[in-house]
């Protein structure tokens, strides 16, 4: 097992982009598109439905705006003594009409935001799955979760409830202006001014609300960070007993997220308590003012209900207005949490460097296959020259110049202490990272003119932690070679020593193994990696110290397994074991980065110090050491 130390990149604290100035808070991430831009992308696809929705949204609080003039007929009617019956009734359906249109508008705006949902979950979950392994070291799964299912639903409220409420209340006010101006002017003036000071308040409040919601969505997605943090390595903290420490951090990011909720509520309730203030204050004074009116006969009694009526009204789209603004910046912080993701650097579909625009479809025709087929070619073999690599975090380079040669078919070992670079190695094979300098080839062909998945399809890759996703066991020995067939696959579990585990799990190949393989034993989650790598036909096969969980039995059988690849593809192998290692065709030593000696086991102990002193304690294997010449140095 190899400690993760140059060869693998440290877990890096995500920056956090979204602690932007005050200044700038309308610009895009990375000085790219305004927030607002990015919603109405969003928008864009769905605004047909949210159109028609909102415009029957539109016509029921049209009706809503109706009702106050049909009830000052009534009172006319009642105040000349004539029937009520058809005013009241004309009422009724006004009032059933508004209310089914209403309805109907806001199912519509419903069905667009949850298309709206989706199309952005389909589209951010293609994009973090392309994204660069780099990219993603910088980040946590808990925050990348929380991108993916919070932010998003924030979309749907967006788009079906905040984008009409803003529009159409804005309409409604405005209707309702005008109706208000029918009906009498000068209390039309009384409401304006009370409506001008409550607008000034809101417009004060609105950038500290902007703020106060995005920092409690950071906050939210800190906590799922906390969280996942624990779950992932959820038997390492009950076997260390850190349960109440972990739980005392996941609860520390709550309260942080609770604070910030407070923060938001407490911004919104005086933005709710400003504009009822200022709603009661203008109810106060149109009162006033009007009673004096109707007193003095400046207006008739019937004409003053109606304001008033009008003035109550009022306030639903003033409220309305104000809900979908709040909504609105809520929705800005999502899509620019969204387009964050967007924006990172992803692979490119055709596999080419970004510094080198050449095509890569030559490759093609030197027998590498299209993504998906399996069909058996040639063993590759791999070049690294003076290759130099960084993770760019800080540490030491990974790769100092790192030079040596793997011929195609047989069996190549790597060896070296921990942090030499072992792994790096395999990870700039399959393009996970990008070399700064040198070159690196494989099949004698510079890695960055493979398309990228013809490469991978070409590699099969074990890696050193075996990772069994979440499904039956069939998915996860399909997972690279979904096409293989039934016998392909029985011929991989007998290969690899699984009969047993098939007979224990009910169901076979069809039981389920439980999130990460947790129902599998170390030893059985290796072998799985390896039947999954056996299925895919490989050019090149990359282990990752894959015996290091294996009893000496199947550890021996699948050495076997092995060698028996090795006669028909390139192995290349990092091994700690000495029963690999003295069966490989070469050995490369690597320390600090660089290569120090390549050759046969039995031409290094006599040569290299520290291969040597690794045979002798790293790299013991107990009875595998008999294997090693009599009287070498290092050996007992």
């Amino acid at each position: 097992m190899e400690p993760p130390a140059a060869d693998r990149p440290a877990a890096v604290a995500p920056a956090d982009p979204e602690e932007t100035p005050k200044g700038d808070e309308e610009r895009g991430p990375a000085g790219g598109p305004s927030p607002l831009r990015l919603l109405l992308e969003q928008v864009r696809p769905h605004r047909r439905a949210l159109v028609g929705g909102g415009l029957l949204s539109l016509l029921g609080s049209g009706a809503d705006l109706a009702m106050p003039l049909m009830a000052k007929h009534a009172v006319d009617a009642f105040a000349d003594g004539r029937s009520p019956v058809r005013p009241l009734l004309l009422l009724t359906l006004v009032v059933l009409l508004g209310a089914f249109l209403a309805a109907a508008g806001g199912y519509l705006m419903a069905r667009a935001g949850e298309a709206a949902v989706l199309r952005a979950r389909r589209r951010l979950v293609g994009r973090m799955l392309r994204l660069r392994v780099a990219a993603v070291d910088r980040l946590t799964p808990g925050d990348l979760l929380s991108r993916a299912t919070g932010d998003t639903s924030l979309l749907r409220t967006v788009l079906s409830r905040n984008v009409a409420d803003t529009v159409t209340g804005a309409l409604v006010l405005l209707g309702t202006v005008v109706l208000m101006a029918v009906v009498d002017l000068v209390l039309l003036g009384v409401t304006l001014l009370a409506v001008l000071v409550c607008l000034c308040l809101l417009a004060l409040l609105m950038p500290r609300i902007q703020r106060a919601q995005h920092q409690a969505q950071e906050a939210v997605g800190a906590m799922g960070s906390a969280l996942d943090r624990a779950l992932q390595a959820f038997r390492t903290v009950k076997a260390g007993g850190a349960e109440d420490r972990e739980t005392a951090a996941v609860a520390e990011a709550a309260r942080r997220a609770h604070d910030r909720g407070v923060a938001v509520a407490w911004w919104n309730s005086v933005s709710d308590v400003t504009t009822s203030a200022a709603m009661q204050f203008a109810f106060l004074a149109v009162l006033g003012v009007g009673g004096a009116r109707a007193v003095s006969g400046a207006m008739e009694i019937s004409s003053l209900i109606a304001f008033l009526l009008y003035l109550f009204t009022l306030m639903g789209p003033l409220g309305r207005l104000t809900d979908g603004w709040s909504g609105l910046n809520s929705g800005l912080a999502a899509v620019r949490r969204i387009r964050e993701i967007e924006e990172l650097p992803s692979e490119s579909p055709d596999g080419e460097s970004p510094d080198d625009g050449a095509p890569a479809r030559e490759a093609s025709s030197k027998g590498t296959h299209a993504k998906g087929t399996r069909a058996k070619g040639v063993p590759l073999g791999v070049a690294f020259e003076d290759v130099v690599f960084g993770y760019g975090d800080g540490r030491a380079p990974a790769h100092r110049g790192v030079t040596f040669e793997v011929p195609a078919g047989g069996l190549t070992a790597l060896v070296g202490p921990s942090g030499a670079g072992k792994s790096t190695v395999f990870a700039l094979l399959e393009r996970f990272y990008e070399h700064d300098a040198g070159t690196v080839s494989v099949g004698g062909r510079d890695i960055r003119r493979w398309p990228l998945a013809e490469l991978r399809s070409a590699i099969a890759y074990v890696e050193q932690d075996a990772p069994v996703l979440a499904g039956t066991l069939r998915e996860n020995l399909l997972l690279a070679a979904p096409d293989a067939a039934e016998e392909e696959v029985r011929r991989a579990v007998s290969r690899t020593r699984l009969d047993g585990l098939l007979q224990r799990l009910p169901g076979g190949l069809d039981a389920q193994v439980g999130h990460r393989g947790v129902t599998l034993s170390g030893g059985e989650r290796q072998r799985i990696a390896i039947a999954r790598a056996l299925l895919r036909r490989p050019r090149l096969l990359l282990l990752d110290e894959v015996t290091s969980q294996l009893d000496a039995v199947n550890e021996e059988a699948l050495r076997e397994v092995v060698m028996e690849l090795a006669a028909e593809t390139t192995v290349l192998a990092i091994a700690h074991r000495l029963s690999t290692v003295v069966r490989a065709d070469r050995i490369v030593v690597m320390e600090e980065g660089r290569v120090r000696a390549v050759g046969s086991h039995a031409d290094l102990l006599r040569s290299d110090s520290l291969y040597a002193g690794l045979a002798a304690t790293q790299l013991v294997a107990g009875r595998a050491l008999t294997r090693a010449p009599e009287g070498s140095p290092g050996c007992p």
